[in-house]
């Protein structure tokens, strides 16, 4: 009896140093992963369901900590950029939010308009870059009657988002009434160019080229030298008679004289 009373004594005491040894093992583990992972950082999900294109609020997000090492790009961890945004897909109770199924809530000035998005692409050329409250001018060049045609198809259209990857322009979100909606897509999938211009409409006058303001000059020299200058030798040479008189009128500065000599001649 006392045998047996020993023996479970020294099996319970082994016992309860292989458990405090594995619970040791067991912590530092943890302790090394932690410190591998690195700290952890917050990322935001859904606390409640959220319907798709809902705007999304304050009291329909919370925060989940992940290691920072997993904490891919795409996780929004900043509630700012939550802002005025909704989500294209429905969201679940506990469903991560990323930023590819979040976008910038509608804009539309009317409840009649609607927002129309334009890449560009073979057909549809920009011919600069955009930004948003910007306006445009879309020309297209179609076959009338079996004939090329380019034509003006709307003006002063607004520009409501302008869509960027890694800082390049790729295209815009026009806004325009519902009825003009049909045949702008079917211009922009039918016609074989679209070009969107930007508009200048209260931005002031459009700056000349440098050659335009050369040309403008040289226009205006041949009338203002004729009466302000006094040397005309060579219509006066060709025509000595008539001409006596005009070496002497340009000194009070008269035009007649000169105008004389040109019809002569």
């Amino acid at each position: 009896m006392l045998e047996s009373k020993r023996r479970a004594i020294i099996f319970l005491t082994l016992s309860l140093i292989l458990a405090a040894t594995a619970g040791f093992l067991f912590l530092k583990k943890i302790k090394d992963l932690n410190s591998q992972l690195g700290e952890m950082v917050d990322i935001y999900v859904a606390s409640t369901d959220i319907a798709s294109r809902a705007l999304i609020q304050p009291d329909q997000i919370k925060t989940m900590q992940i290691p920072k090492k997993y904490a891919d790009h795409s996780y929004v961890t900043d509630k700012g950029s939550l802002k005025n945004q909704v989500t294209v897909v429905p969201l679940s109770e506990g469903d991560i939010i990323t930023k590819n199924i979040i976008k910038p809530a509608a804009t539309v000035r009317d409840q009649n308009n609607r927002l129309v998005t334009v890449y560009a692409s073979g057909n549809i050329i920009f011919d600069q870059q955009l930004e948003s409250l910007d306006r445009v001018d879309v020309i297209v060049s179609h076959e009338v009657n079996g004939k090329p045609a380019t034509e003006v198809f709307m003006k002063d259209v607004p520009v409501a988002m302008v869509a960027k990857t890694d800082n390049q322009f790729k295209g815009v979100a026009l806004e325009m009434p519902f009825e003009q909606v049909p045949a702008f897509i079917h211009q922009q999938h039918y016609a074989q160019v679209m070009r969107i211009l930007k508009s200048n409409v209260g931005k002031g006058e459009l700056g000349i080229p440098q050659p335009f303001q050369e040309q403008q000059p040289r226009a205006t020299t041949p009338t203002a030298p004729a009466t302000g200058q006094q040397s005309q030798p060579k219509p006066l040479s060709v025509q000595p008679s008539p001409a006596q008189p005009t070496p002497t009128q340009p000194k009070p500065v008269q035009p007649t004289p000169v105008v004389k000599p040109e019809g002569k001649s």
